[in-house]
């Protein structure tokens, strides 16, 4: 087998959270290579895109609070990157702009509103301790414990008193997801990367001269690459606290709400809601009813919401796999096609491992062991 030469001009397709992450620890890790980054939207603070559903997302690092029996490979991807979170973090704080922090939670606490919410809490809990993903991840038996009551209360006073099941996980929290566009955007240009501000049409398009294509054009990599990806709008509330307002959780709150999911992320001076998931195709209309629900959710556990502020009502469009598993890694196919897309609701929890599988694919290394289930080939099968 004759092996891929070195990158000398990496192109990435996409410059949202994921294309960002990948550009900056490429350029960083590779002084002498190229890094352009294609991607049309600088409409938001600092030239970061405002239209990809990183600008949309609650920033939350939450493999256990997404644990779901049976996506094994999703959990374990997830642990993988968590671990790599706080490194991620250490080497990208000196260029979060002026007065701002990336970090804006440090746990998370899950919580079950009735008996068949806490059911199944405690059976995706459960799946998740047992988890061969946990051990290799270096996960302890303390990071994640149920909670009682008093307990729960004592951490966040806030609350309303409604949980029957309650779990605190020590090790997830959540990221200012706009401040970490910032960064990246600051650490890329400080690395050397440019950006071609056009639309991709095309992957054969004779005006990218690259050797390597990193692909990361969340969903609209479907069109580019003929993959399975379909958009999953989510909806989400920007709420802004205002004088004499309760204090909002201190750290992320996830909850099953008589079925429905919902989460409240802290941010400076507010909070953060989401989130709906609708299989609209390309709408991004925020809906009354996503709204209604959401607040409704929100108050059944955190009744001071109703005096805050509603600053900001956005929709979003995850990029989703069929199996829920993003595509990562060279395209066995085409050794110059690097793909780094279809994260659906977990774009920014997996954004350190997946700059890791990129940067390995790029070099021709073997990508990390969590993220080989994640390759192309699975969904060329049959």
């Amino acid at each position: 087998m004759t092996p891929t030469p070195p990158a000398r001009r990496i192109a990435v397709i996409g410059g949202s959270v994921i294309g960002l992450a990948c550009a900056w620890v490429i350029a960083r890790e590779l002084p002498d290579a190229e890094v352009v980054i294609h991607e049309p939207d600088d409409s938001g603070p600092d030239g970061v895109p405002t239209s990809g559903a990183a600008w949309v997302a609650g920033g939350m690092l939450a493999p256990f609070s997404e644990a779901w029996p049976g996506e094994t490979e999703v959990f374990a991807l997830g642990v993988a990157s968590l671990r790599l979170w706080n490194g991620f973090l250490d080497a990208l704080a000196p260029y979060a702009p002026p007065g701002t922090s990336i970090r804006s939670a440090t746990h998370t606490h899950m919580l079950a509103v009735d008996d068949a919410d806490a059911r199944d809490l405690e059976m995706a809990m459960s799946w998740a301790v047992g988890n061969d993903a946990v051990v290799v991840g270096g996960v302890t038996s303390t990071d994640l414990r149920r909670v009682t009551r008093r307990e729960l209360r004592e951490a966040e006073p806030s609350l309303a008193r409604v949980a029957r099941a309650a779990y605190r996980m020590d090790s997830e929290g959540a990221v200012d997801n706009r401040v970490l566009l910032a960064a990246l955007t600051r650490a890329c240009r400080a690395e050397g990367v440019t950006w071609v501000r056009g639309a991709v049409d095309s992957l054969d398009d004779d005006d990218i001269d690259a050797d390597r294509l990193v692909l990361a054009a969340g969903a609209g990599s479907a069109a580019l690459a003929g993959l399975p990806i379909r958009p999953v709008k989510g909806e989400v509330l920007r709420l802004r606290a205002r004088p004499g307002c309760e204090d909002a959780p201190r750290g992320v709150v996830r909850a099953f709400v008589r079925g429905r999911p919902l989460y409240l992320v802290p941010r400076d001076g507010g909070l953060v809601v989401g989130a709906t998931q609708y299989e609209h195709g390309d709408d991004r209309q925020v809906t009354v009813g996503g709204v209604r629900d959401l607040l409704a959710d929100a108050e059944t556990i955190f009744p001071g919401i109703g005096e805050y502020e509603l600053a900001e009502m956005i929709a979003g469009l995850r990029p989703m796999a069929p199996d829920n598993l993003p595509i990562l890694g060279a395209d066995p196919d085409d050794p110059r096609l690097v793909y780094a897309t279809g994260h659906g609701r977990n774009g920014i929890a997996l954004t350190p491992i997946t700059a890791a599988t990129v940067l390995a694919a790029v070099q021709g290394c073997p990508v990390p062991e969590a993220a080989r289930a994640a390759g192309v080939q699975r969904l060329r099968r049959g």
